[in-house]
């Protein structure tokens, strides 16, 4: 008994219009998915719940500052008449406004890449910030939708600095 095959080219391969559909539609599933799924934010290991969650674009991440700098152990304070935001953790002092992109650091001046901006009443922070304010690592990974926020090594409660 013979094959059935396609009896020309044109049944072979599908049309240009339907090539075309077909990568809309995917492009359209792929943009819902990306925007119904924000980025999931881990610090130390461990997932970050904010009210605000991470806002991601062209490959930067922005992270809410009070839900990052509180699971690494600051204290952040806003003052609503100049619009100050503090952030305290152990020695270091970061101060900055919102939509200002010079900061300091234990009172030196910082260049910021990306000044931090409101978001639904939360101040939103690039990587950058987090990583140079609290010398922590940090990595967004694309492809999974992924932050990994991570403090060098804290000293535990009671630990001593000389090893006794």
């Amino acid at each position: 008994m013979k094959s059935r095959g396609p009896r020309n080219a044109r049944e072979r391969f599908p049309g240009p219009k339907l090539v075309l559909a077909t990568a809309v539609i995917a492009a359209s599933v792929a943009a819902v998915r990306a925007w119904s799924h924000p980025a999931s934010l881990l610090v130390n290991g461990e997932r970050v719940i904010s009210d605000v969650s991470p806002v991601t674009h062209a490959r930067e991440a922005f992270v809410p500052l009070r839900a990052v700098g509180e699971s690494l152990g600051a204290q952040i304070t806003y003052d609503p008449k100049n619009g100050m935001i503090e952030v305290v953790r152990g020695e270091d002092d970061l101060r900055m406004h919102a939509g200002d992109r010079v900061a300091s650091l234990n009172g030196y001046r910082m260049t910021l890449t990306h000044a931090p901006f409101e978001l639904r009443g939360r101040t939103m922070v690039s990587l950058s910030v987090i990583a140079r304010a609290f010398g922590s690592k940090v990595r967004y990974d694309t492809a999974h939708a992924k932050i990994d926020v991570v403090s060098p090594r804290m000293m535990q409660s009671g630990a001593r600095l000389d090893g006794r």
